[in-house]
């Protein structure tokens, strides 16, 4: 028998590198041919900060010593501009620089699966402690999962068409999903420093990864995802019950402590203030002739804040702020906005136990409300919510969901171009696309939360039902 699993998870094994690899040949090929897709001039592939074009813009500016956030074409990171500039200059063999480009997140891709693969095993590895501390493992032995839950999002992160296209779109969201990813990873594998630097680069690219600071504190604090620890207390009491007694078996029993871990803690706050104390003088540096780091944020995170390009994307803000009057546009502004921090709280307090989890709703709800979201924001949350695939079996909904999420990717060039190009429609054909993808969304959101509470109740119950 134990041959026959060894056979198995070798075979499962062989067929994840293989189809990992299919992919990043597929990558390779549609990178070949990107420029006859034009995939980096679609609003719902590139956006004002994401654009590796206007980071060409921004690089031909930089090279005529002058500010690359002159006019208003590149808003985003300085460091980004120093990296990814040179290649956006280079040619191959007479070919565009799109190849460089496209090599980079393809790259940044298969990276960003790897690491989801290794978190996926931490996770299903401290599932299985988990239950088995509660005594529930026997129960559920009888559970089938054709791959191990990080195996298969891993490779829902390779092949879903949102990553494929963010990848081949010429943008950066393949790298700024990649750095979320990382500091995902380090605080799941323990890795203090690298948590820290993920999270903080991820923060610089984007601004919204801030947000994660929360459950990568409970990551280091509790640990891993794991039932409600108020069922670990119990167990605890129950097994100092049983040694009191002298009862047969009861010292191989595991224990698993609740207590919060405050050095880890401390430390990744000090690993975050060294990195980003690196990232504001290497910004600095690099702005120092074109008006030092109060110009950057201004032209970053101010123009992120205060939603200034109205340029249509798959978000909601573009369309309610170019009718909105201007006397009312500062009010809303920051209700939108605050309107992420008002979920963070209760979010938190009601799943502090998932951490991981925790992460995938945070940035579910920022790719509803950010201000400039793409298909790369919505790649990474999904391929996320594949590492609960065995805690969220029971989840409601799921086909109308992926019924949804595919006809709005058919429909909203369709409308685009019916708009844009034809003129026989208008913004409000575009935009019905749009509120249709924040809808779908938020029924992802509500639905996977609910399943995962009903999965720790059902957890809950099996613990409190005697045998």
């Amino acid at each position: 028998m134990e041959e026959k699993t060894k056979v198995g998870s070798k075979r499962t094994k062989l067929g994840f590198w293989k189809w990992a690899i299919a992919s990043i040949i597929l990558r390779l090929i549609l990178s070949y041919f990107s420029k006859y897709l034009n995939l980096s001039s679609r609003p719902e592939v590139s956006t004002p900060l994401t654009s590796l074009r206007r980071l060409a813009e921004g690089y031909w500016l930089k090279q005529l010593s002058i500010s690359p956030y002159s006019g208003s074409m590149y808003h985003g990171s300085p460091l980004l501009l120093s990296i990814l500039g040179p290649l956006t200059a280079k040619k191959i063999e007479g070919h565009a620089s799109h190849l460089l480009c496209s090599l980079v997140s393809v790259i940044a891709d298969f990276i960003s699966a790897i690491l989801i693969h290794a978190t996926g095993h931490i996770l299903v590895t401290a599932h299985g402690h988990s239950l088995k501390a509660l005594g529930l493992d026997k129960l559920f032995k009888d559970t089938v999962e054709i791959l191990p839950s990080g195996d298969i999002a891993a490779l829902v992160y390779l092949w879903n068409p949102f990553t494929i296209i963010s990848c081949i779109g010429f943008n950066t969201s393949p790298v700024e999903n990649l750095f979320v990813i990382l500091s995902l990873y380090g605080a799941s594998a323990g890795l203090v420093p690298l948590a820290a630097f993920g999270w903080v680069i991820a923060s610089h690219l984007s601004l919204y990864p801030l947000v994660l600071v929360i459950p990568v504190i409970f990551l280091l604090g509790y640990g891993l995802d794991a039932p409600p620890r108020k069922l670990f207390v119990q167990s605890n009491l129950r097994v100092g019950e049983e040694r009191s007694k002298d009862q047969v078996g009861v010292k191989n029993k595991p224990i698993k402590t609740t207590n919060f871990a405050w050095r880890r803690v401390i430390l990744f706050f000090f690993w975050a203030t060294i990195w980003i104390t690196y990232v504001l003088i290497l910004c600095a540096v690099s702005m120092k002739e074109y008006g030092g780091l109060a110009e950057m944020f201004k032209r970053t995170y101010g123009f992120t804040l205060t939603v200034k390009d109205l340029s249509p994307n798959i978000g909601v803000l573009w369309y309610f702020f170019a009718e909105v009057f201007d006397f009312f546009r500062n009010f809303f502004v920051i209700v939108f906005h605050v309107n992420i921090l008002f979920m963070i709280l209760p979010l938190a307090i009601r799943l502090n136990h998932r951490p991981c989890f925790l992460v995938f709703v945070y940035l579910a709800i920022s790719s509803m409300l950010k201000s400039y979201p793409s298909v790369g924001d919505s790649a990474l949350y999904l391929s996320l919510l594949v590492l609960f695939v065995n805690e969220l079996s029971e989840m409601k909904l799921s086909f109308f969901l992926f019924c949804g999420y595919v006809g709005v990717s058919l429909l909203s060039p369709v409308m685009h171009n019916l708009w844009i190009w034809r003129g026989t429609g208008n913004a409000n054909f575009y935009f019905a696309t749009a509120m249709a993808y924040a809808s779908f969304q938020i029924i992802l959101v509500v639905e996977s939360v609910s399943a995962m509470l009903n999965y720790d109740r059902k957890i809950r119950k099996l613990f409190t039902t005697p045998l």
